[in-house]
């Protein structure tokens, strides 16, 4: 700031002294300064470039669009085919909700500079606005090829194959999420979701199983494993109902500490000082905790169940464990009767005994 000042005052009429002078107070977020100094530029020079940029940013900062769009047309006039100017053109449009001129402009940057994947993508989201899935997918797809690793991208792209019902092209979108991500386990599930809905369980199966390996916690991948095995009709089930109703009770117990931490933590340092004082609060301490250690046991026993109980209580959906699950392949067909028969047609078969046999049934 001293030598831009010091600049100004040795050459007044110097227009990148004053240019200099205005991006100190941008830099400083003195709008109104720095368009004064701009201006003044402009004023010893009409064609100065980087004063008219400056003073189109400004004037977008203060929201007068149609200034700054002023300022831009005529720096474009002057620098043909500039991408910054064309961007910042197809902005404040988009800016202004006039799309038709937006995405013009748009076109024209993605002409200038075909491999910018910011801009590939930023035309999906028009179009995806637009409700235009067709061209969406064009500039996602485009976006894509020249950077791969754009998350937003990818879910984008992985969600428009999932919803055109060509699952098992969206696992190759989720797969390359999780391996960007390998954390976050919400894409590690869309890639399990896609094998079953292509009807691939097993390939399922096993990557749930991995998920879970990964992630032992993650509720919404036991309830998935729980329905697959039931589906399937493997032993594995009981084991995974059990480690759900631990998690869902892990995660409400988590849910109570962080909404009541500040409090119980009160509350235990008052209990600490009031034993310490008296004996009989002590006492009553005991027996409240001896109460509670109680109640405890007693929760814990009404969860404690056969695995009778417990494939009772996931076929029935008890306990706010949704084991359902519809086969996207259509029910079996029924399985052929056998000639083993009922007893009921067997008392019918036999129910000859009451009748009296005539003389010639007798033996001689």
């Amino acid at each position: 700031e001293k030598y831009a000042e010091v600049a100004v005052a040795s050459d007044r009429y110097n227009p990148c002294a004053l240019v200099n002078r205005g991006n100190v107070c941008f830099a400083k977020k003195e709008w109104e300064k720095a368009g004064e100094y701009y201006q003044e530029a402009l004023q010893v020079e009409a064609l100065c470039a980087e004063a008219l940029f400056n003073l189109g940013l400004v004037n977008k900062k203060l929201r007068r669009s149609e200034e700054a769009l002023a300022c831009f047309h005529k720096l474009h006039s002057i620098l043909r085919n500039n991408p910054q100017v064309v961007y910042q053109l197809a902005n404040i449009y988009e800016m202004l909700d006039d799309v038709n001129n937006a995405i013009e402009w748009y076109m024209q940057l993605v002409s200038l500079v075909p491999t910018d994947p910011s801009m590939l993508a930023r035309l999906g989201e028009i179009y995806e606005a637009m409700n235009d899935k067709s061209s969406a997918f064009q500039y996602n797809y485009e976006s894509f090829r020249y950077f791969p690793s754009n998350m937003e991208v990818l879910s984008w792209l992985g969600a428009y194959y999932v919803d055109s019902q060509f699952s098992e092209k969206a696992v190759t979108y989720f797969e390359r999420a999780a391996a960007i991500q390998p954390g976050e386990v919400k894409w590690q599930l869309m890639v399990a979701s896609c094998y079953r809905k292509t009807g691939n369980y097993q390939q399922a199966l096993q990557t749930y199983k991995h998920i879970h390996g990964r992630f032992p916690e993650n509720v919404e991948c036991l309830k998935f494993l729980v329905r697959l095995c039931t589906d399937m009709g493997l032993k594995d089930m009981h084991e995974y109902v059990t480690k759900l109703k631990k998690a869902e009770k892990a995660r409400e117990q988590k849910e109570q500490r962080i909404q009541s931490g500040g409090g119980s933590r009160r509350g235990s340092g008052n209990r600490s000082a009031s034993k310490s004082r008296n004996t009989s609060a002590s006492s009553d301490g005991r027996g409240a905790r001896g109460g509670m250690g109680s109640a405890g046991r007693g929760e814990r026993g009404g969860t404690v169940q056969s695995d009778e109980d417990l494939l009772d209580a996931v076929s029935s959906q008890k306990r706010g464990i949704d084991a359902s699950y519809s086969d996207p392949l259509g029910d079996l067909p029924p399985r052929p009767k056998t000639a083993a028969k009922s007893r009921k047609d067997r008392e019918e078969d036999d129910d000859f005994g009451d009748e009296e046999l005539g003389d010639d049934m007798l033996p001689e």
